[in-house]
């Protein structure tokens, strides 16, 4: 069984910084790229940034210069820095990562896990 756990959402003020972090946890299992979305009420997931198993990134326009995505392979850990916060960066927000499970007849393919999704809040 793998789950991904999210930690540091949280309140700041427009300007302020805040570090996303999603720990992928169980065991025999590969992980393939990464991504994290954002999503607000009533509405379809975005992407906010990816990292791809070789460590390329990509990002959201609105996000670009102002947002790392990183990953810290030893210890199954995406993070996401997030600075010059404002009011628009406001959502949930989910990691997902493609998990494959190398060598286990059972589960051959590729799969898509989510994070719980945590809460970024920032005011004006």
């Amino acid at each position: 069984q793998v789950q991904l756990v999210e930690s540091g959402g949280g309140s700041v003020e427009s300007g302020g910084s805040l570090t996303l972090s999603c720990k992928v946890m169980g065991s025999l299992f590969n992980i393939g790229s990464m991504n994290w979305y954002r999503q607000g009420p009533s509405l379809a997931r975005q992407v906010v940034a990816s990292i791809s198993n070789t460590g390329t990134t990509n990002y959201r326009d609105s996000v670009k210069g102002r947002f790392t995505i990183s990953k810290d392979s030893a210890k199954n850990t995406l993070y996401l820095h997030m600075k010059n916060l404002n009011p628009e960066d406001t959502d949930t927000y989910y990691c997902n990562a493609e998990i494959f499970f190398p060598g286990n007849p059972y589960y051959s393919g590729t799969y898509d896990y989510w994070g719980q999704g945590t809460q970024v809040t920032v005011s004006s």
